[in-house]
């Protein structure tokens, strides 16, 4: 079998480069014959060189000078591992223009640009693979792009933040309350030092994003995207979850059914039945549901230095199969629909409401004809428990529009009688 040499450049050595590194080292003696060629690292870009040269012990290969990289007609593979919007995106785009393939993890980066980038690879005749940019090790993107391809997907929804989902876990396996959670992933090192992209639903925002725009071949960008976190998750909505059958999830939708996308990350309440139920701890899952494949579900690591570097290598070695091949920029952008966006006031769900109330005679009427109001049919409507003088009351309704539920329930809030609207959260399924 023919051995060639392709050579490949790296840009950033951070968590995920220094993983790349390693993987495509240890795959070194396999690639010949998986395929057909190999790669050799020619330059790593990193700011600070005696850093990446200690961390490597291969001084000769970093630089700090994009255009060297770029000059370099022996790199055909550019990894941009960097991360934020610039200079990467300029680096790739440049990358592209010289005929150069590239494979990034940025998920800022395609959630906002994805389009220009494709098109700008398009018409190089160069591939843009990114599927380390969505749930780290798992294959989802690749799957939805060709596997699923003869599938009409109506959802595509999942767990794509693993610092959110081991703090729900420990907040319901352990009966933690948020604050606690959160300080024992930052301990392990889950959380970053300031956690809010995971924690209000930005970070997931950006994948749904991704995600959405693949299954249903109409451009989604992360602006799209309507994003609540779980900060206001508290250890009694984990236990009502619980007598209800149910554990709560921090969940990225993606749902269309031809005329239009509902794109949004939310806390939800998702039955114990579901395959969702069961992703603990720091792993992510993605479930798609189609008209022929009916339902399945991709479950993996969704972060970390090899579980992402799996994804990264794993684009690595399809670019180069590809060149071996003479057959790159054959799987370009798929958006060819331009469906709108559906506003979140139209989007239709399920949802429980917990509320503090005045313990007095004709409360629970006072919610139920605000409910009827505002055309939002109640499923069921019960008094948990007493607090002082007080009566806590449970609501969880039908499908509903977001719009005529949140006009209701901001009217119970302001009635003389409410204390408090403790919580709201979604509840997934018909």
């Amino acid at each position: 079998m023919e051995n060639r040499t392709i050579g490949v450049a790296i840009l950033g050595l951070g968590t995920v480069g220094l993983g790349t590194w390693k993987v495509l080292n240890a795959q070194k003696d396999e690639m010949v014959h998986k395929l057909g060629a190999t790669a050799e690292v020619k330059k790593i870009l990193v700011r600070n060189v005696a850093k990446a040269a200690e961390r490597t012990g291969h001084p000769e290969l970093i630089t700090n000078d994009w255009q060297e990289i770029l000059n370099d007609p022996s790199i055909e593979i550019v990894i941009e591992l960097m991360g934020g919007i610039e200079p990467a995106r300029t680096y790739i785009g440049e990358a592209l223009a010289a005929g150069k393939h590239v494979v990034t993890a940025n998920k800022d980066l395609i959630a906002s640009d994805h389009g220009h980038l494709m098109e700008v690879a398009k018409q190089h005749g160069c591939d843009l693979m990114f599927e380390a940019a969505v749930a780290g090790a798992i294959p989802v993107i690749t799957p939805l792009k060709q596997s699923l391809a003869a599938n009409h997907l109506t959802e595509v929804m999942g767990i794509v933040n693993g610092t959110t989902n081991f703090i729900l876990t420990k907040m319901a396996q352990e009966g933690m309350e948020f604050s606690e959670a959160l300080a024992l992933a930052t301990e392990l090192g889950y959380a970053e030092a300031d956690p809010t992209a995971d924690v209000e639903g930005l970070d997931a925002a950006r994948k749904v994003a991704i995600l959405a725009s693949i299954a249903f071949n109409s451009r989604v960008s992360f602006e799209d995207v309507s994003t609540e976190g779980i900060t206001g998750i508290t250890a009694n909505d984990i236990r009502y979850a619980k007598e209800m059958g149910c554990c709560i999830k921090l969940i990225g939708m993606a749902h269309s059914e031809g005329e239009g996308i509902e794109a949004y990350v939310a806390p939800m309440l998702i039955p114990l039945g579901h395959p969702l139920s069961t992703v603990n701890d720091s792993y992510n899952a993605v479930f798609v549901r189609g008209d022929a494949v009916d339902n399945a579900m991709f479950l993996g690591r969704g972060a970390g230095e090899l579980p992402t570097a799996s994804a990264v290598a794993g684009d690595v070695f399809e670019v180069m199969r590809n060149l071996v091949h003479g057959c790159c920029g054959r799987v370009s952008c798929t958006c060819y629909k331009e469906l709108p966006i559906v506003p979140m006031e139209e989007v239709r769900s399920r949802y429980f409401l917990r509320v503090l109330v005045e313990d007095k005679i004709g409360v629970l009427a006072m919610i139920a004809n605000e409910f009827a109001g505002h055309r939002v049919s109640v499923q069921q409507m019960i008094q948990k428990e007493r607090i002082n003088d007080c009566a806590e009351i449970v609501v969880i309704t039908d499908r509903v529009c977001e719009g005529d539920f949140k006009k209701a329930v901001h009217c119970i809030a302001e009635k003389p009688n409410t204390r408090k609207v403790e919580a709201v959260i979604r509840v997934y399924g018909e």
